[in-house]
């Protein structure tokens, strides 16, 4: 008799579902039970659709910019300090007990509904559904824990993988693989309307897109045997396949809104309009009704609730956490003339693109581009914020503690890309900003990177759709890999991909603010490409091991 045994993280067993009370019964009694009503049945795939819409809007972000070398973690003289969960990534060094890493448990959760859904009598299409976002919840406790829980017992049992422990994170990929070649055409093809933040026949193939370009670091045998030199990837050729697919359906494109609008936090609005093209698959958010997209903050000038106006061109009714700044490295890369991804940085240039020397000028909250009225600190002083990080003499650097004063506020660049309205801010700092996971421009950058590395030409083609949407220069010839990681890290800037892009390309374990080797804090051992698995999940799961390095 099949079972359905396997362990399940922490946040899995608070999970009360009336049909999955007991985790050791014979399949087919443990999922009869899921009640099929039109409405179970709508509140059902609602809740796996946006089970880890809160975790995506705050843990999730923090790890995976913290981690990279975009962001890096302050505190101010014990403020934000929270046991140095924070500081902890921008090091490298996380641990089991850290908030930044408790996450996986809500995928779990969420894996948990999705395979109920799949053994149910819920209609084929739902089913389908299911075993794409199962497929994509899995890929990220993957990508950031290495091995991984499949929630697909007779697989497992079908290829003698063990029930109880993590599958081996080859063996993962691989399952993620069938599962989304197995439904991907069988999924809507819409992607706005009704389908809008819920899995499509482009969301699977954008993630098989993912899949496929990290493949080497996802088959290697161990995490830290990985060699971005070396590495050799069989399935570039499927990658460029389904970008093709995605490309080829006319579906989707660069604008035909300007960059800087599509994060705004009106961007719910302007899919629906037809003036962004460019989500394949995005977190929905709202302030009062999809609740937990607070990136501002802790993106925003610690006192920014005291500026009249902030930046963001109204007085903000909430302060900011401000416990992440930009490391001097990310704001480097900000270089192209006429980029406008160089006004997603406050601090970096003036209206007329002019070196802003860290003046922050007022952003029109219409335009989304900076004015040429200077923001003011709460002495009404000019706000001038530092590019270089100074931890000051005496005060704490394994937490990054720049000290408790307009001083300490002011280090560091910061990101104007999730733009702030009071409206949003003002109800708990939950922000409307939905937030795309798999943009067009990732597919094109994406089988631009697939072309390269297999020899071939057309990338340049590629690249430069990207560069002259944003007014940047176009190149002459076929982009390096290095150009192609560049670039990737301005058009992806704050969109939790750059720890993927960095580990894949043979960065993760370059220096960076405050990740020197100076620095006796932090780490640089290959085994910190995934995270501790956290300690709540190691106690309900006795025969799961920690990650090697931990």
């Amino acid at each position: 008799m099949k079972t359905n045994k396997f362990l399940l993280s922490a946040g899995v067993l608070a999970l009360t579902l009336a049909s999955c009370t007991d985790l050791d019964v014979d399949v087919k009694s443990q999922y009869t039970g899921l009640v099929s009503s039109p409405e179970a049945v709508k509140a059902n795939m609602a809740n796996l659709f946006f089970q880890s819409r809160a975790n995506f809007g705050r843990r999730y972000m923090e790890a995976m910019c913290l981690s990279s070398d975009e962001y890096t973690s302050l505190s101010y003289t014990g403020n934000w300090l929270d046991g140095y969960a924070y500081a902890h990534p921008s090091y490298h060094t996380s641990k089991p007990e850290d908030a930044t890493v408790d996450w996986m448990g809500e995928y779990g959760k969420a894996n948990v509904l999705a395979t109920e859904i799949i053994n149910s009598d819920y209609a084929e299409a739902d089913k389908c559904a299911a075993r794409a976002m199962r497929a994509y919840h899995t890929f990220i406790i993957m990508e950031n824990f290495g091995d991984a829980p499949i929630a697909d017992n007779e697989y497992k049992e079908a290829n003698g993988l063990d029930l109880f422990d993590r599958t081996p994170r080859p063996e993962v990929a691989k399952w993620i693989e069938k599962e989304l070649l197995e439904v991907y055409d069988k999924l809507p093809e819409a992607t706005t309307g009704d389908n809008y933040g819920k899995p499509s026949k482009y969301m699977a193939l954008a993630l098989l897109a993912k899949l496929y370009i990290n493949w080497p670091v996802y088959t290697s045998a161990k995490v830290a045997d990985y060699n971005a030199a070396s590495a050799q990837n069989e399935k570039l050729a499927d990658c460029i396949k389904v970008c093709d697919q995605i490309i080829n359906s006319n579906k989707f494109d660069l604008g035909p809104v300007a960059y800087r609008f599509k994060f705004n936090h009106n961007n719910t609005e302007l899919v629906e309009k037809g003036q962004i093209k460019d989500f394949i698959y995005a977190i929905p958010y709202d302030t009062y009704e999809a609740q937990g997209m607070q990136w501002g903050r802790s993106h925003s000038y610690k006192d920014i609730k005291n500026m009249k106006p902030s930046y963001f061109g109204e007085k903000l009714g909430n302060s900011g956490g401000a416990y992440m700044t930009l490391t001097p490295e990310c704001v480097s890369r900000f270089n192209l003339p006429g980029d406008e991804r160089n006004w997603m940085i406050a601090g970096l240039l003036d209206k007329d693109g002019n070196d802003a020397n860290g003046q922050v000028y007022v952003y029109d909250p219409e335009t989304l581009l900076p004015t040429d009225q200077k923001a003011l600190d709460k002495t009404g002083a000019p706000l001038i914020l530092t590019k270089t990080i100074t931890i000051p003499a005496g005060n704490d650097v394994a937490s990054n503690d720049v000290g408790d004063n307009l001083d300490g506020w002011r280090q560091g660049y910061r990101s104007m890309k999730w733009f702030i309205c009071n409206r949003d801010y003002s109800n708990g700092r939950n922000q409307s900003n939905d937030v795309p996971v798999f943009r067009f421009a990732d597919i094109l950058l994406t089988k631009a990177e697939a072309l390269v590395r297999s020899g071939q030409g057309g990338a340049a083609t590629l690249f430069n759709k990207i560069r002259a949407y944003v007014n940047a220069p176009t190149i002459s010839g076929e982009p390096t890999l290095d150009d192609i990681y560049m670039e990737r890290g301005r058009e992806f800037f704050d969109e939790l991909w750059r720890r993927n892009d960095m580990i894949r390309f043979g960065h993760y374990e370059d220096e960076w603010f405050p990740h020197y080797k100076s620095n006796p804090n932090a780490s640089f051992d290959p085994n910190m490409r995934v995270f501790p698995v956290s300690k709540n999940d190691l106690d309900v799961n006795p025969t799961w091991t920690q990650n090697p390095g931990y």
